[in-house]
């Protein structure tokens, strides 16, 4: 199989695009017939994932990440926003749901329940061709070539089922079959998670050496600091269903600039005794979706806050050329203490 190209719409264009990106789940109705409200999963995302780049997704559970995921595949409808791919909005009357899922594909975390149990390795790879209108005798050649790709050798595993397979084998299938469509996008939503820390590494190795192999884009979702760190190129911090901070990988670990991201790094374990976390890096649990606080959504549990957190929601502000923080500390004269002054007009 050729390497794929990965510069369709010009090398200086972003792959994938996300614009006010929304989800809202309504409630059920009281007893009385009163409305039962809206859960804000997603409220508002902003971000772009850059062609040949590892995009990586971390925050506390239920922050939204993993629907974040879903609305980019359109697994479900979003509320509000549009997903551009390559310069083109999917959906529409631009780019069809089914040439967008051939450029795009997602491995999920649980590894067996990805798979049709009914069918073999060999037919659940090369399902998704047959489906795309490639022969089936091409499709079934290509998924072979595949599974030897992510060692696994065809002669033993083809015609076997998945029960048959350990995590680790299974995770590796379904990465060969997310490969299968040739794609250009891979989302990857808590795909190491579940294994094993020896499993885990050979995985992850494995995810580097391909996206190099076929010039892949990733968007590694995972709450796993470190493995983030080691395999991303830029990291985006979620909170409360909004991007707090997005930026490089290694200026984001080393100079975290959002209040939530220095705790989220603190919680990172420690091997060195000199470095033990003595305190408790954040306290209190996330505040209800249904109703999130005014102003900043991490007011309540800020170490740093302020009255006018509380007043005014700061937006997601550049302090460098690829470093953005959700936060007034950032933002000249927001009336925060240590936001900058604003400048004077002469």
């Amino acid at each position: 199989m050729d390497a794929l190209k990965n510069d369709v719409g010009g090398p200086a264009q972003p792959l994938l695009t996300i614009r006010g990106l929304q989800k809202l789940f309504p409630l059920k109705k009281g007893v009385l017939g009163q409305s039962g409200g809206v859960v804000r999963a997603v409220d508002g995302v902003d971000f772009e994932v850059m062609k040949g780049e590892t995009l990586g997704v971390v925050g506390e559970s239920g922050c939204g990440k993993s629907t974040t995921a879903r609305l980019l595949m359109h697994l479900i409808e979003p509320t509000a926003g549009e997903v551009i791919f390559d310069g083109r909005v999917v959906g529409g009357r631009g780019l069809t749901l089914k040439e967008f899922r051939r450029q795009v594909q997602m491995v999920f975390q649980d590894s067996y329940a990805s798979l049709n149990p009914r069918l073999t390795i060999e037919d659940s790879i090369a399902f998704g061709p047959v489906v795309h209108g490639v022969p089936r005798r091409e499709a079934v050649a290509r998924g072979r070539d595949l599974l030897a790709r992510v060692g696994l050798e065809p002669a033993r595993f083809a015609g076997r089922y998945p029960h048959e397979l350990s995590g680790g084998q299974r995770q590796r299938v379904n990465i060969a079959r997310a490969l299968a469509l040739q794609p250009r996008l891979i989302i990857l939503d808590e795909a190491v998670s579940a294994l094993d820390k020896s499993v885990e590494a050979q995985v992850i190795n494995l995810l580097m050496d391909l996206k190099k192999e076929f010039s892949l884009t990733y968007v590694f979702i995972s709450h796993d600091l470190n493995v983030v760190r080691y395999i991303s190129d830029r990291v985006m911090v979620m909170y409360l269903g909004q991007v707090a901070e997005i930026g490089p990988a290694d200026a984001l670990y080393e100079a975290a600039a959002h209040p939530y991201t220095g705790a989220l790094l603190s919680s990172m374990p420690s091997m060195d005794p000199d470095h033990r976390t003595e305190q408790v890096p954040l306290a209190g649990d996330p505040p209800n979706p249904i109703n999130p606080p005014s102003g900043c959504r991490f007011h309540p549990r800020c170490p740093v806050a302020a009255p006018v957190c509380s007043q005014r929601a700061p937006a997601l502000d550049a302090i460098s050329a690829q470093h953005r923080v959700r936060c007034l500390m950032y933002e000249a004269g927001s009336g925060h203490p240590r936001a900058p002054v604003l400048a004077q007009a002469a």
